[in-house]
């Protein structure tokens, strides 16, 4: 019989944000699936999840480059797709962990759908995780909408110009991995006409984590794992 496959979302950072379902699963799974760059072994949600594994658990890192060519991601998905497949072929349970939740911005949606192409019938549960922007807005008290408002979430990769046009129509957003085009999006948020309140974050849950409310205190490169809210209304908590 095959064996079932997880998919589990371990939170932003802190091992204690797992759901308890996220954590009875991994307490009795043998096999840990780890997303990982295929430039190294480190994984960030292997970290957080690991005070819930079984101490004997066996964990196979599965690499995807740090690509937008198509091919190339397409060949790593395949590959760790059929990986995958063997390995619930001889009857494994295994969880694949992801930051956050699994199907947002989470290499294993890619990894899902090149699966389903591969074996329809195979048996998958998703267990949803908490996500950064929720955990920011915790921690700083920040309503993500109320009444009628809408909520907008984005990719901090695209153009800063093209951001802008988005967020024109949103009433409060949440822009996800901050990085790469911050300085870009930090100026046209300047001038942004509409008055709009910020929170940058980064490594929430993290022992480095950081955030404040003023664009100019952000740091000028921040790390991957950064982020923003916008919403019209102040935060409640004010410190």
């Amino acid at each position: 019989m095959s064996g079932h496959l997880y998919g589990i979302g371990v939170g932003p950072g802190d091992p204690e944000l797992l759901t308890i379902k996220a954590a009875k699963v991994l307490g009795r799974v043998d096999l840990i699936l780890a997303a990982s760059s295929t430039k190294n072994d480190d994984s960030l949600a292997l970290d957080i999840a690991r005070p819930h594994l079984k101490p004997d658990a066996r964990i196979i890192r599965l690499g995807f480059p740090m690509s937008r060519n198509e091919d190339t991601l397409q060949s790593a998905w395949e590959e760790n797709a059929r990986l995958v497949l063997n390995e619930l072929e001889q009857g494994h349970d295994a969880a694949f962990l992801t930051l956050g939740d699994p199907l947002l911005y989470s290499t294993f949606a890619y990894l899902l759908r090149t699966l389903r192409s591969l074996a329809p019938e195979q048996a998958v549960t998703i267990i949803p995780g908490i996500t950064s922007f929720q955990a920011v807005a915790a921690a700083t008290e920040t309503v993500l909408a109320e009444s009628a408002q809408n909520l907008l979430i984005l990719p901090g990769i695209r153009d800063a110009g093209e951001l802008r046009k988005s967020l024109e129509g949103a009433d409060n957003a949440v822009i996800l991995k901050a990085y790469s085009n911050f300085s870009a999006i930090r100026e046209e948020l300047r001038t942004f006409p509409t008055p709009t309140h910020c929170v940058f974050a980064s490594r929430m849950g993290m022992k480095e984590q950081f955030i404040t409310r003023s664009l100019d205190e952000a740091p000028d490169n921040p790390t991957y794992l950064s982020l923003m809210l916008l919403t019209k209304n102040e935060s409640l908590n004010q410190g």
